[in-house]
């Protein structure tokens, strides 16, 4: 996937960064890989992120927790019948349709950069925390109107994400949708009974 043209060279190269570090992880992706993919002048991105690599990954991890979070509210919309485990189901059905459709190379950008070894940087972490949270935050808020109690809501989130997050690895290690089926069905009687409790 190639960055939107009707974006600027700066969006561009931070879009860029995302779906290189989601595929190749922060260690392997280049500020001249990043330059080529956005289709953006090399000397650009100097230009837009005098603080090299370690700024262009933390913006493009930020990017990519607000895009999670912000596709809570889409997911909820396309739902028939909402409930939280149909919601935990649209989350990981995106996967699998990007799974089956384009081969088990990319996974999420967060976590990519929250394991690399080399995003052990404070600001690296900061920006891993902060989007996490930005994930977590419209997940949490989305299960509250659901029915899920308000007290309840910020740990599910959390399980959700969690499960999630692991059943992506786990299938491109297998090279297999079967985990994201396994967790969506075994995680949504526990969610949809919170939203009873």
């Amino acid at each position: 996937m190639t960055a939107p043209r009707t974006h600027g060279p700066r969006e561009r190269m931070v879009f860029a960064a995302a779906q290189l570090i989601r595929r190749d992880g922060v260690g392997a992706t280049g500020m001249r890989d990043i330059a080529a993919h956005a289709e953006a002048p090399r000397g650009s991105l100097q230009h837009y992120f005098p603080g090299g690599k370690e700024q262009v990954v933390n913006e493009a991890v930020s990017w990519a927790g607000r895009y999670a979070g912000k596709r809570v509210d889409h997911y909820l919309a396309s739902l028939p019948e909402p409930t939280p485990g149909a919601l935990f189901a649209a989350m990981a059905q995106q996967w699998i349709d990007e799974f089956e459709s384009e081969g088990f190379l990319t996974g999420c950008p967060v976590a990519a950069a929250t394991v690399d070894s080399t995003a052990s940087t404070p600001s690296a972490r900061a920006a891993t925390a902060s989007a996490f949270t930005a994930w977590t935050t419209p997940l949490t808020a989305a299960l509250v109107t659901l029915a899920v109690p308000a007290g309840r809501a910020p740990a599910l989130a959390t399980l959700m994400i969690s499960a999630l997050e692991g059943a992506i690895l786990l299938c491109r290690a297998h090279e297999s949708t079967t985990p994201l089926t396994t967790v969506t069905t075994e995680l949504a009687p526990l969610l949809d009974a919170a939203a009873r409790s």
